[in-house]
Order: C-alpha cells, then structure tokens, then sequence
C-alpha cells in the first residue's frame, strides 16, 4: 500500500494563503481557532492518520468485516484506532460546547477529516457518519433528544448513520414503505428493512443511533408522506436491544473495512424528528453532508493515488528519455522524465490540489451560515454557493477522483493490477462515490434542473460573482493567462444556460440529456477558478520574498498545466449539453 503522508503543508498554504482562513476566523467571531491551535491540529491529526490509520488499510481491504450470528465485527485494529480518536478528542472538534464539544469551526474538522479519509476511507466512514447526525439533530431535534443523544454522539461514545435505501428504492424515496406506528407513549414502533447502510452495525462504539425516514398511517403517498425518526440500536437509558437487527452485510467490489448492513426495525422504538410528513427537507441536513464527505472522498483517492504514483514514478527505471539521458549514470532514466507519465501525474494533482481548495471553500461557507454574527445577507450568499457547489463538488470530484485513482495503476503498469502495491485497492474503494448519496446523474439534475433552472439562474450567480470579482480585481495582474480563460468560459456558461432553459420549455427532456456533460462543464470551470487562486496566492508569496521559491513555482506551472491540457475538456461538454435530447430520445424502447 502506498504510504500516506499527511499534506500539512499544501494544507496549510490552501487554508492561508488561498482561502485566507485565518481572516475568516477573525470575522466569524472564531478566535479560539488561532493559527498555533490550527497547526496543532494539522500536525496531530495528520500523525493519526499516518501511524494510526494508514497502516490498516489494507487490513481493512484484505479481512474485511465478518458477520457470524447476527453479530458484526469490524477488521483487526479499528476498534483499537477509534478507541484513540475518541481518546484524543478527535470527535468534538467542532461540536457544540453544550454537549461537550469543542466549539471549534466546521471547517477545521473538514481539514482533519480530509487526513483521515485519505489514510483509510473505510474506518472514517464510521465517525463520518455519526457527524451528519449531529447537525441533523441539532437542527431538528427536540431540547430532550438533544440531551440525549447529541452528548454521545459529540464525545463519540455512540456513533450515527442515515438509514434511507430500501431493495425497491434508491433515489425515488417515495418509494419507500418503512412504517411509523404511533405508541401511547409520544413514541413510534419502525417497521421495515433499510439495506446499503454504511457503518449501520459494527463493535467499534457502544450504540448506535439511526436517522431513520419512514411513513405515519395517514401519511400521504411520495415524498410528501415521509417524516424523519431517531431509532438507537439500543435504547438509551438501559442499552438493551431495540430491536435493532442487521440480517447481513454485502460483498462488495470496495471499502471491505466498512460494514455495509441490512437493517431490519422490529417495532423498534422511534422518536420523530421535526415536523411529520418534512422527514425528507429535515434529512437534506444530513444528506447535504454527506454529499460534501463523498466529494471529499474523491480528492482523497486523488491524493493517494498521486502519493504512490509520484514515488514510483521517481524510483521506477525504464528507457531514455526523448532526447537523451537525463541520468546517464544509472541503467535506465526514471519513468518521471517521460510526458505521458508526467500528464498523468499533474491530472492526478491537479484534481487533487484544486479538489481541496474547492471543499475548503464550501467548508468556510458553512462556517458563515453557523456564525452567530453573520448578517442575513452574508448568511443567505453562503447558503446560495454551498448549494450550487454541492452538487458539483460531490459529482465532479468523485468522477475525476476515480479518473485520478485509474491514473496511479497506469503509472504502475503491470505492477499497479497487483494487490500488493495497494494501487488497485483504491480504484475498488473510490468506485462507490460516484453512487451513493446520489448518483453523477442524480447531482446533475439536482444542480441543472433544481438549482439552477428553477430559481432562473439567480444561485448559480452567487458562483459566478464570485468568479466575475476575482477575474476584475486581477485583469492587470501576472494572472492575465488564466484571467482570459476564465472569464470566457464563465460568460459563456450563463448564455448556455438560458438557452437550454429555452430548451427545456419546449421540451423536458432536454434537462436531462444535458445535465451531466453540464454538471462536468461546471466543475472543470469551477477548478479553474481555484487553480487561479492557487497561482494567484503562489505569486504574492513569491513577491513577498518567500524563501522556498521552487514550491510556490510548482503552484504556478501546475495551474498552467491545468488549463492548457484539463480545461478545455469543458469546450467538449459544451458541445455535447447544447446538441439537444433527439439522438437520445429518438430510438424506441423495442429498438434497443
């Protein structure tokens, strides 16, 4: 397995120099979240993962979970890891202090979680999911269910998960038929079977809390009908069972670490949750993370995968370089020199590093709807862009992440289709985030036809703002060669739309022939905003005379690399999006 090492400080100059985060922490009022309390964090967590989590990564792929009677045990050494990240505080970062937790910005548990999703994706998904059910909870539960639940979940004593799939329905949640029988109590009997439930069983925590949508008897039928439940594995005051049961785990091509369960509610204890029949709106909290966390799934297989390649590529021999030798002395010049490897190597950064960048960003806008002392007009522009760029950042990094992950085993060669490398390991594990949470296609419509086509183009202008004011504030800048680019390509994206809006009018279907290859011109175009920023933050170091000039260079040459040979990949998304749904439409069902 390729030996992860923490990026502290490509995570630091993306957080200080690109994004400015430690004048953001000042205006949110977060000045408990210091530069020397950052870099602790930074460092500390980037340990833990390395020493920790890495080493059993490929423990986690080759024994996987076992299941033997009804009773879940996770691979050798990730309760013993969760026992230290509970230890070390690592659950409360950013939790509420009136629940135990630190009170730290979301944003910095993001950075801690980048470390640790990279080092070992499976073990994460077991505390990355119980985070998702604290912001559900604290948005939409009750004083008492807070006091309850939020503690543990805060401390990581008891972990959380999202129980939505069912074996008749995926996306189409209408679908479901989970049932929520009211009790005399205030509570609820759930009765049904979730399947696809990440983290839903294991031995790593002492409970487990289920975010559970299920119908009431007068529901009504589709979406409308769904409300939200808590149902604990155990109830929580005795911790005995609640009828809880996990019927089996799935074999699956990836993420063999992760108990991946069949969960079946017999008349198990429930609490609703919000207001009935809003489970679905009350679950978009937890479900909108969980989005971000897959996107962050595909930047970490990006920067894995980089990681391993990068170093073989610098040791593996093979050939002469074009022109000549370029290291003479040895047999053969190391594979580096060559530009096909080189292509694949900056693909793979360039996703990476501009990955990370864009879910910082989304990360800092959450940190501005949090804040106590952010105005409503800041809190509804940060709102605007994190749900513009949800969509995008799940979809388009989770397709190029994998892209990235297919370009580490090519940089191997036959060598990289071999378990013991670890190459292929993480094309296996990345190959889930472009399903679940909602496939490519379903981001894609969620951003074309919701986001964007619905309110008439007015969310997708808090992203291009943003856009127009930094290309205007560097028209006279070093910057002139991305500037150009940019703006082209984010004038022409508001004059593609309307027209597919035109489109669209005529006939529906042109949605959704042209969501995808639009959704993937939005993310290329969106990297290229942050891979200009990253150049941009990279010049003014060097103009401040910072000493390690060849690092900020390497910024600079990367963004141009980004744009000469990645960013014109959206000039083909366009041409695809605006040829229209008759090529796809015509052909009948029976000429298939």
């Amino acid at each position: 397995m390729p030996d992860y090492k923490a990026p502290v400080r490509d995570i630091q100059f993306t957080l200080y120099d690109v994004l400015e985060a430690e004048q953001h922490y000042q205006r949110i009022g977060a000045e408990e979240a210091s530069r020397d309390l950052v870099e602790a964090i930074i460092t500390e967590g980037g340990k833990f993962a390395e020493e920790v989590l890495a080493p059993l990564n490929q423990v986690g792929d080759k024994v996987g979970c076992k299941f033997e009677d009804g009773v879940v045990t996770t691979p050798p050494g990730f309760k013993e890891a969760y026992t230290q990240y509970v230890a070390g505080g690592w659950p409360s970062l950013a939790g509420d202090p009136a629940f135990g937790g630190q009170g730290l910005p979301e944003s910095l548990s993001v950075v801690f979680d980048e470390m640790i999703s990279t080092a070992n994706w499976s073990w994460e998904m077991y505390p990355g999911l119980s985070h998702g059910a604290k912001l559900t909870l604290a948005a939409y539960g009750s004083d008492q269910q807070k006091q309850i639940y939020l503690s543990k979940l805060t401390s990581g004593k008891w972990t959380g998960t999202m129980c939505l799939t069912e074996s008749h329905c995926g996306t189409d949640l209408g679908l479901l038929k989970t049932r929520a029988s009211p009790q005399a109590d205030g509570s609820y009997h759930i009765e049904g079977t979730k399947i696809f439930i990440s983290a839903g069983d294991h031995d790593m925590a002492q409970n487990i809390v289920h975010i559970v949508l299920a119908r009431l008897p007068d529901a009504p039928g589709g979406t409308k009908g769904i409300s939200l439940f808590i149902v604990p594995k155990l109830h929580a005051t005795t911790l005995e069972s609640n009828n809880v049961l996990c019927g089996s785990i799935e074999h699956k091509m990836g993420i063999h670490g992760n108990a991946t369960c069949v969960l079946n509610f017999d008349k198990a204890q429930g609490f609703l949750i919000g207001p009935p029949n809003e489970g679905l709106r009350c679950m978009f909290t937890f479900m909108n993370f969980a989005r971000l966390g897959t996107a962050l799934q595909g930047m970490a297989a990006a920067e894995q995968s980089y990681q391993g390649a990068l170093s073989y590529a610098r040791d593996r021999l093979a050939m002469r370089a074009l022109p000549g030798p370029k290291f003479p002395e040895q047999p053969a010049d190391p594979i580096i020199v060559h530009p096909d490897v080189r292509r694949m190597l900056l693909t793979q950064r360039s996703i990476a590093e501009g990955g990370r960048a864009l879910i910082y960003f989304c990360a800092l806008q959450a940190d501005i709807v949090r804040a106590s002392n952010s105005s409503e007009e800041e809190r509804q522009e940060a709102e605007g862009l994190m749900n513009i760029l949800t969509p995008i950042a799940k979809a388009f990094l989770t397709e190029t992440g994998y892209e990235a992950a297919n370009l580490g085993v090519q940089v191997f060669g036959g060598h990289g289709y071999i378990a013991e490398w670890g190459m292929e390991q993480i094309v296996r594990d990345t190959r889930i985030s472009m399903l679940y949470e909602g496939t490519t296609g379903i981001q894609s419509l969620d951003l074309l036809g919701r986001k964007v086509l619905a309110d008439r183009g007015k969310m997708l202008r808090y992203w291009t703002r943003v856009i127009h004011r930094f290309c205007r504030d560097n028209e006279n800048r070093k910057l002139r060669e991305f500037i150009r680019p940019l703006r082209r390509h984010y004038r022409e994206w508001g004059g593609f739309t309307r027209k597919i809006g035109l489109k669209a009018m005529r006939n529906r279907e042109e949605v959704g022939a042209a969501s995808v290859d639009y959704l993937m011109y939005s993310g290329y175009v969106t990297l290229a905003y942050f891979w200009a920023k990253i150049a941009d933050a990279a010049y003014r170091a060097i103009d401040a005379g910072a000493e390690d000039k060849t690092y900020y260079q390497g910024k600079i040459k990367t963004a141009r690399f980004y744009y000469k040979k990645i960013l014109p990949r959206a000039k083909y998304h366009k041409e695809v999006m605006m040829s229209g749904a008759k090529s796809l439409m015509d052909i009948d069902v029976e000429e298939f």
